[in-house]
């Protein structure tokens, strides 16, 4: 019995050592293959760096108190986040040729200060988005407050993602709640948690001062959002996002139709008109079903590719 166990024990340890001399030569040690990789880290190596804070900022023509510790940190956060997010900032500046001058032109028109095309990038990213609570569109308005600046929303159309009427109807917003709290940067925080709700944190804190609330978390970094985006996208080239002129997406060229009447098919409306169901909704993208239906009385104007 002894000579049989002693037998196998020779047999398995043979075995076990022909497998471990295979394995040697089959595959490299730990060391080796981590020695490689280490090889590969250097060679593909970046440097990361935190990009300098600016000395001075203001938003609106109301100054940030940077002087002040926790004011910077939290710009230096939103800064950090969206620098390194390199495509998206690339892709706004992009979209901000075809976008920002009708924005700039609105906010002029009702005497906005210009910084508020930052605000709706904060919102959207100049995309028709639909958040995860249910605001929709470059401004992102939500269903019930919709109606009250004046956006439709009906069976077949919904103005929350018509880019001038929402540019409108934020217009509207702002300039109330500027009235309201007499200050732009209150007025946009208030934009994010509604003019309530800044208001009931003001009146219990003692205080309209934006930089002086303690706000909930998304309004806390609301404005610092708003304020990367402005510093990164004003000094683009200087943060290291070049892109030529020729490279943002200009406006698309345009023509009007007025519509008085229902659209039972807006395919069939698009090739009647010399264009495509497609490039219908992506110059409408209010028009939110295959019909369009309009009460007596109510004009719609509908864009299509200029001739």
């Amino acid at each position: 019995m002894k000579k049989s166990v002693s037998f196998a024990a020779m047999f398995l340890t043979g075995l076990t050592a022909g497998i471990i001399i295979i394995m040697v030569i089959a595959f490299p040690s730990r060391a080796e293959t981590a020695k490689e990789i280490v090889n590969i880290n250097e060679d593909a190596a970046h440097t990361w760096y935190a990009p300098a804070l600016p000395e001075k900022l203001n938003f609106a023509g109301e100054q940030v108190p940077l002087e002040r510790w926790e004011v910077r940190e939290q710009l230096d956060r939103e800064i950090l986040y969206n620098y390194y997010w390199q495509n998206n900032i690339l892709y706004i500046m992009k979209l901000a040729g075809r976008y920002f001058p009708m924005i700039e032109q609105k906010l002029k028109e009702h005497n906005i200060p210009d910084d508020f095309k930052y605000l709706c990038v904060a919102e959207s990213n100049l995309l028709n988005a639909t958040s995860r609570a249910g605001a929709v569109g470059f401004w992102q308005f939500m269903k019930g407050t919709a109606p009250a600046y004046d956006l439709e929303i009906s069976t077949t159309t919904d103005e929350r993602y018509h880019v001038m009427k929402s540019t409108e109807a934020a217009c509207k917003y702002l300039l109330k709640a500027y009235q309201k709290f007499g200050s732009w940067t209150a007025a946009a925080a208030s934009y994010n948690c509604g003019m309530g709700g800044y208001n009931s944190r003001a009146t219990h804190q003692g205080t309209n001062d934006y930089y002086d609330l303690l706000l909930p978390e998304e309004t806390q970094r609301y404005i610092f959002r708003i304020l990367a985006f402005k510093y990164l996208m004003s000094n683009a080239d200087k943060m290291g996002f070049r892109l030529e002129d020729h490279e943002q997406y200009a406006p698309v060229k345009t023509r009007s139709v007025e519509v008085k009447s229902s659209i039972t098919n807006l395919a069939t409306f698009a090739k009647e008109n010399g264009t495509t169901y497609k490039m219908l909704k992506f110059l409408n993208p209010w028009l939110r079903e295959r019909s369009l239906k309009v009460k007596p009385g109510k004009t719609y104007t509908i864009l299509l590719p200029a001739e």
